[in-house]
């Protein structure tokens, strides 16, 4: 990262502070992220604006500031494997990368996996898996994950997801509650789930299926 895209980074990720108080990991993993590597060219001088932007694929990247809330609500410190459930352009995982020693991500519309994984071969985030597939089915190769985090919202966690998490694991998704959204946050122990909601939001849903 280059000196310019450094100061711009690290004044997004005090930016993020300032709205939501985070913690120092998490803090430096949005200062080390050339958001703009993951935005449009037509939108890259709103690269670091705390605003969501399309991607294509009626897609969205995320803003940073909920990029940064998703992130420091997985609680990550201590643990090793994330599964991210909608990798999109690739932003989110790319933050993730910097705090996992594993991040394994799913997309269900190939053009945008297949550009994310691009993305993190030039930046060199060689700690990231990426695949095509419906995420919810989630990806039982790897498992278990300490973490899995939802980019997307969902209406209800599969059953398989909960599986895939190891125990005393912790799961983050939006999840849609009537006519709302509310990001929930799951923690595993042994065969007891708890949950625990968080805040409201506003993310694209999950769909079934695999776009090609």
């Amino acid at each position: 990262m280059d000196r310019i895209t450094a100061t711009k980074t690290a004044r997004l990720a005090d930016e993020c502070d300032a709205k939501f108080r985070l913690s120092d990991a998490v803090k430096n993993a949005i200062a080390s992220t050339d958001r703009e590597a993951f935005v449009p060219a037509g939108f890259r001088h709103n690269a670091y604006k705390l605003d969501a932007l399309p991607i294509g694929g009626a897609q969205y990247i995320s803003s940073p500031l909920t990029v940064a809330k998703m992130t420091e609500y997985l609680i990550p410190r201590g643990a090793d494997r994330v599964l991210e459930v909608g990798c999109g352009s690739g932003y989110q995982a790319a933050v993730l990368s910097h705090l996992f020693r594993g991040v394994f991500t799913i997309e269900r519309i190939e053009p945008l996996i297949m550009e994310a994984k691009k993305r993190f071969r030039d930046l060199g985030l060689n700690n990231i898996h990426a695949r095509t597939d419906d995420g919810q089915n989630g990806w039982i190769s790897y498992a278990p994950y300490d973490r899995i985090l939802f980019s997307a919202t969902a209406k209800e966690i599969p059953a398989k997801l909960f599986e895939q998490l190891a125990d005393g694991g912790i799961l983050v998704a939006p999840l849609q509650k009537g006519d709302k959204q509310v990001i929930t946050r799951f923690i595993k122990n042994g065969s007891k789930i708890t949950e625990e909601e968080l805040e409201d939001c506003d993310f694209v849903p999950i769909l079934d299926g695999v776009q090609k």
